[in-house]
This record gives C-alpha cells, structure tokens and sequence, in this order.
C-alpha cells in the first residue's frame, strides 16, 4: 500500500509553517492548498506575481488573469498584492513542486523531456534559485506507457535537463519521505515510511545508496 495523490500532499503540508510565503507548483503540489494545518496561515503565490490566492472561483466569476501554475482560475483575498515575478520570487520561504527526477545531491529536473515540444521552463528555476526550502512532491516511479517499464526517478544522477543543480531539501513520494543534506554533499536520508510500505520495496524501487532512520 502506498500513499494516495492527496495523502502524499497532506504529508507535504505539514511542512507549513505560520506566517510562511508559500508556491504550489503544477500537478500534486496544487493539492497541498487542502490541507493547510489548522491554527496557522500561509501566503500562497502564484508564477504570474500574485501573492496571496484565494480559493477557486464560482462558476461564472473566473478572471482570466488570476489563476495559479496549473492555469487553474483562483480568486483575490482582501491582502492580496500583485509584483513582478522577480520580486514575487524572492518572497518565497517554501515552494513545493513536482518532478521527473531528483538526484541524491538535490538536483532538480521537472520542466522538460528531450525532443518534447516545451514553451519554456516557466518561472520553476526562478523558484528554485532564491526560495529557501525546496520540497518535491512526486510518485516515486514513472511507468512507460509503450512497454510498462518502471523507472524509478530518484536517482543517482538526473538524465534530464536540469531545473536547479543541489537545491531540493526534502522529497514526498508515495512510498515515503526522503531529506537531502546539501551541505553535507547530498546525503540522501528516508525519515518517513508510507503506511504498510516496507524496507525491502523502498529498496527496490531506489537504485541509490540511502540512509535511513
């Protein structure tokens, strides 16, 4: 068993701390806005400059301008602010984001496949090179839709294009939780099993040397 799209974003929400200035990036990492703890409050902030989202709008109400990184359409809050992205960007105290891969060192690949037609890497390497906490929420294998093949992808070393080199902090997949000590080199530590996953399966699936608690 292993945790659902929304446990493994209800584990990455309890990251959250109060006060915090907080990006949600596509996929997943959308789904954190649900589970904010109760008792504290976060700033949530979009690529396009905005800090401080408000909940979906009601059918009819959407604003074309106001929408989060999944081009989902949000709402203002009473304190809601608007900036440049650059100057949005530095605001940030944790940004939670989805991956194709993560290397043990923390390096980031989550923007493009090769030979894929990409507009562009958005504003996902502005984030990474100022926020001060990086938290990867992602399932821990991608399947091959042509052969069914399992490829894990936190890996050694990222075969794709990279968003950010040493700059992840902490990684959520459905089968645990993992934290990279950057300034140790990268060491890769499990501190968090999803429930009835075991050692033997998370071993298997991690074709990395890891350390765990």
């Amino acid at each position: 068993m292993a945790w659902t799209r929304e446990e493994m974003a209800a584990r990455a929400a309890k990251e959250l701390r109060d006060g915090f200035y907080v990006n949600l990036g596509i996929g997943i990492p959308t789904l954190v806005a649900n589970y904010i703890p109760e008792g504290i409050h976060v700033t949530l902030q979009s690529e396009n400059g905005m800090l401080g989202m408000g909940p979906f709008p009601l059918a009819g109400e959407e604003d074309a301008d106001l929408i989060n990184a999944g081009k989902q359409p949000v709402t203002e809050l009473p304190y809601s602010s608007y900036f440049s992205s650059a100057d949005s960007f530095a605001n940030i105290d944790l940004s939670v984001l989805g991956a194709m891969q993560v290397a043990a060192n923390g390096d980031l690949a989550n923007w493009t496949i090769p030979g894929k037609m990409v507009k562009g890497m958005g504003g996902a390497m502005d984030l990474v090179a100022g926020v001060k906490k990086v938290v990867v929420v992602m399932e821990h294998c991608a399947v091959d839709k042509k052969t069914g093949a399992i490829e894990p992808k936190l890996l050694n070393a990222c075969s794709l294009p990279l968003t950010g080199a040493a700059v992840v902090d902490m990684v959520v997949t459905d089968l645990g939780v993992f934290t990279i000590d950057k300034k140790a080199g990268g060491d890769l530590t499990l501190i968090e099993l999803a429930p009835g996953v075991t050692m033997e399966e998370i071993r298997r699936k991690t074709p990395l040397e890891f350390l765990h608690l």
